[in-house]
């Protein structure tokens, strides 16, 4: 495991800083205020090719590995939360037609999303099956060379904007977590519409829609994988979406610290400045050191994705750790800056809104403690 990045990542990472700085991070507060799902900033990450970082290029990716990926997007969010969760959500659909799909599936899908011509989503959650994704009970019947699918999904991010779906529905509901199928579903099929977008205490331009299914008929041809092993298809899914959970969790940590520092060498009280105090520089050491232990496991668990090892222990430990870990540093720079702090004036107000989202999508904190003792529990019986 090696994280000294080569000449080539290294210009990557600086082509896509320098694209941050000019491009998102000055806009970041005006993309959040607006409201507005952000497609001015969708397009500049396809016009850049960053919509398919891990995508093979015989289908219009650029090739690279999930380190990169997550580096990418811990660039990203730490400059702009809302297009930073956009690029990550996306992901969750290009992923599972990556690993599950058929070539003829791949070939159809994916250039369209390593593009940015069409943005993806990924529909698991539902009302009664939030962390318990075995409960899910949109069903998929099939009929002839078709599936008929009834039911409704919540809090899809990039949902009513994206083109290009992953389903997860139940196709045996008799059998039980074997019944689960996965299915590519293209926004305009009918029986396919757009329910509430969830109002929301932060992100604000980031859609969260429901997905509503009514007699929708899809292709058997568009199933992920084969019938029955939908909830293998979204298990590996939320394993990818846990490393970009951790990923934008490092990325808006890093932002409130930057900007508790910042902050801290300006700001004068009893005739010196702030960070002068001990106190603060207390603070300022305990922000950086987390921080840097959430991003080291981070990229130790896109590594281990990327060499073909077993990931989901350290997937789910990199996004317990960081998202907590974005919790506590953001709540510390909001302190730093005192008053001014919880004005909107400044952004660590809306970073201290956005943190706690880390902590409950792609599985709650609790959820994520019960994946990392059961992999640790296999691990000793196999011993």
């Amino acid at each position: 495991m090696d994280f000294g990045f080569t000449e080539d990542q290294q210009e990557l990472f600086e082509y896509v800083q320098e694209f941050c700085d000019e491009k998102l991070k000055p806009f970041a507060g005006e993309t959040d205020a607006a409201g507005e799902y952000p497609w001015d900033k969708v397009k500049l990450l396809g016009e850049m090719d960053l919509m398919g970082i891990p995508v093979p290029e015989q289908y219009g990716g650029m090739g690279l590995g999930f380190l990169e990926w997550a580096v990418v997007g811990e660039l990203l969010s730490g400059a702009c939360t809302t297009t930073g969760a956009v690029s990550g959500a996306h992901m969750l659909a290009v992923y599972p037609i990556m690993f599950f799909g058929t070539e003829e599936q791949k070939e159809k899908y994916l250039p369209r999303l390593a593009s940015g011509d069409s943005i993806g989503a990924f529909g698991l959650t539902e009302p009664m099956a939030g962390s318990d994704a075995a409960a899910v009970r949109t069903t998929a019947i099939k009929d002839g060379d078709e599936y008929v699918l009834n039911g409704t999904k919540v809090f899809i991010t990039n949902g009513g904007d994206a083109e290009i779906y992953v389903i997860i529905a139940n196709s045996r509901p008799d059998r039980g977590v074997r019944g689960i199928t996965a299915f590519i579903v293209e926004k305009g099929t009918p029986g396919f519409e757009f329910g509430k977008d969830e109002e929301k205490m932060a992100f604000k331009s980031l859609s969260n829609r429901e997905l509503i299914f009514t007699d929708c008929r899809v292709p058997a041809e568009n199933v992920l994988d084969k019938e029955g092993r939908g909830f293998g298809v979204a298990m590996e899914t939320l394993r990818v979406g846990r490393i970009g959970m951790a990923i934008g969790a490092v990325g808006l940590a890093q932002a409130a610290y930057d900007a508790a520092v910042e902050y801290a060498l300006q700001r004068e009280q009893f005739g010196e400045r702030i960070a002068n105090f001990q106190l603060i520089q207390n603070h300022l050491a305990n922000m950086a050191t987390e921080i840097e232990a959430g991003r080291l496991l981070t990229y130790r668990a896109a590594w281990l994705k990327d060499q073909d090892l077993p990931f989901e222990k350290e997937a789910a430990m990199a996004k317990v750790k960081t998202s907590e870990v974005c919790g506590e540093v953001t709540s510390k720079a909001v302190q730093i800056h005192g008053g001014y702090g919880y004005c909107s004036d400044y952004p660590v107000e809306r970073y201290m809104r956005e943190a706690k989202l880390f902590e409950i999508v792609e599985g709650t904190s609790e959820i994520q403690r019960l994946v990392i003792a059961n992999q640790l529990l296999k691990e000793a019986r196999s011993r």
